[in-house]
């Protein structure tokens, strides 16, 4: 339970920070690109560090490593609380990233290494319905403590969380690591820092800054981006590089018998390659939608931060209502079969949600729509946890978790910014055209596009309370709720993609080969 109510600290203030953003948006005056990075940020951070602190993890103890986590994860939340700009904000998310990197991989392998059987399906399912339904707790305490007080308490709420975390964890949970201690791989946790950054920066700038020539300069502190290619290919580019270099040294280390940040042998595992490359596709399109939807209640249907967690808070009940299911199968129907039942949920949820989405929608169809996206959040998952680690060593716990948490991360860092692209681009797009169908000129035009788009919507309101401009805010409206419309179905879609990369698994464990180098059983 204490290794649930952790990874919950992560959870919560992710979500919570999607529900504070408009508040973030009026007080700090983001553009829209600030919005991306103070989601990606602490996203870029804890992608690119999951693999590295996994593996320290298994060397230096996996419940030092969650302590050390929880402790960096609060002081960078009271930074964040006390942000006086969005780039000191968005500083501290990357420390917050940090924090959950050493926290998550840690907690999958504390579960790994400590529960078996029926028990450890069990274990798995609270620990994804946490997931599943932090996902929408965090909404309504973040729309509760940015509407009564300010959406700086949404940060310091981690606070006594992460005081209650540290306590219980000492109390209640024993240490595990690797037995065996072999080098630590410095070369590959930096290939690996290079790989996961570059492409998430990439993927957050692309639409800003161009995908090939540049759109537009692009500053980091004095420097300025010379020539006309865009730095967005670049990235691209050096992510590739990084990721074949990465693989290439990994594999030199292994055969040499030296510590690699991860062991090459794990994806000898069917479940665990298949496993992962299904987890990387689902994050995609279960994340994703979230930047989205409480910008298009707030922001067009004109609720509060506290209506929109409450809103969202039908997430929670599917998820948790998933988690006693869940339990109650497991050990009895096949874990694949239960994640393949939570992805069909999904997209039914988030199809549903994409049919309601209109400016003028009423809200209360979107109540059931949730709760079934978040009972097939709470059933795939867990389950898919599970599969992934199924066959994996105790002793490679750390290993594991930090490799499918990071292709989750991956993929929630590519839903973010594939759809936060999909909707900004498409509302930008539709706009555009039903200002030029009235007639508008095209400088007033652009304008307007420009301020609704890089407020990330908060400038509908501003245009409505201006009759001159009235007309343009119901334009507005209609534009960000078909381009919130697109951006669920296109969640959907990948959804559907994560549903056929699930068909490879569940074959009988006797067909599964074992990792070559396996260590010698862990000491607890």
């Amino acid at each position: 339970m204490v290794i649930s109510v952790a990874v919950s600290l992560i959870i919560v203030d992710s979500t919570i920070v999607n529900v504070a953003i408009p508040a973030i948006v009026e007080d700090l005056d983001l553009s829209s690109t600030e919005v991306q990075w103070v989601q990606e940020a602490y996203t870029l951070v804890f992608a690119a560090l999951l693999l590295l602190f996994g593996s320290l993890a298994d060397r230096w103890g996996r419940r030092r490593m969650l302590l050390i986590g929880v402790v960096v994860f609060s002081v960078s939340s009271v930074l964040a609380a006390l942000a006086p700009s969005a780039e000191l904000l968005i500083l501290a998310r990357l420390v917050q990233g940090v924090g959950g990197a050493m926290m998550l991989p840690t907690t999958l392998s504390l579960i790994n290494a400590t529960f078996r059987g029926r028990e450890r399906g069990i274990a798995f399912a609270v620990w994804g319905s946490t997931i599943g339904g932090m996902a929408a707790v965090g909404p309504l305490l973040g729309g509760w403590l940015t509407t009564v007080y300010s959406w700086r308490w949404a940060f310091g709420i981690n606070i006594p969380l992460g005081i209650a975390i540290v306590i219980g964890v000492v109390l209640t949970v024993a240490e595990s690591k690797e037995a065996r201690r072999r080098g630590l791989d410095l070369v590959g946790a930096a290939l690996s820092v290079v790989l996961f950054g570059s492409l998430v920066f990439a993927l957050i700038e692309g639409r800003t800054l161009g995908w090939w020539t540049s759109a537009e300069p692009f500053e980091i502190g004095g420097f300025t981006w010379p020539g006309s290619l865009s730095p967005v290919p670049i990235a691209f580019a050096v992510a590739m590089i990084a990721a074949a270099m990465f693989i290439g040294w990994e594999l030199r280390r292994s055969r040499a018998g030296r510590g690699t940040l991860i062991e090459p042998s794990l994806f000898r595992i069917a479940s665990f390659t298949n496993g992962n490359v299904a987890a990387l596709v689902v994050s995609l399109g279960e994340f994703g939608i979230i930047l989205s939807l409480p910008l298009w209640l707030q922001f067009v249907l004109g609720f509060d931060a506290l209506q929109t967690g409450l809103i969202l808070l039908a997430l929670a009940g599917g998820s948790f209502l998933a988690s006693g299911v869940a339990g109650g199968l497991s050990g009895r129907v096949p874990a694949v079969i239960v994640v393949r039942a939570g992805i069909v949920a999904e997209i039914v949820g988030i199809v549903w949600v994409g049919i309601v989405i209109a400016p003028d929608a009423a809200w209360g169809w979107l109540i059931p729509a949730l709760a079934v996206y978040g009972f097939g959040v709470g059933l795939a998952t867990a389950q898919l946890t599970g599969v992934i680690l199924d066959d994996v060593p105790v002793e490679l716990s750390g290993q594991g978790s930090g490799t499918q948490s990071t292709a989750r991360q991956v993929g929630a860092a590519l839903g973010i910014a594939v759809l936060g692209t999909i909707l900004f681009t498409s509302t930008a797009g539709i706009l555009g055209a039903k200002l030029d169908d009235r007639g508008v000129a095209a400088d007033q035009r652009d304008q307007v596009v420009s301020a609704v788009v890089d407020s990330a919507g908060g400038a509908i309101a501003d245009l409505e309370q201006n009759p001159q401009t009235a007309d343009a805010a119901e334009d507005a409206k209609e534009a960000f709720s078909d381009g919130t419309k697109l951006a669920a179905f296109a969640a959907a879609g990948f959804l559907g993609l994560g549903l056929i990369a699930t068909l490879p698994l569940g074959r009988p464990a006797r067909d599964r080969p074992r990792p070559a180098h396996a260590a010698p059983p862990a000491s607890r």
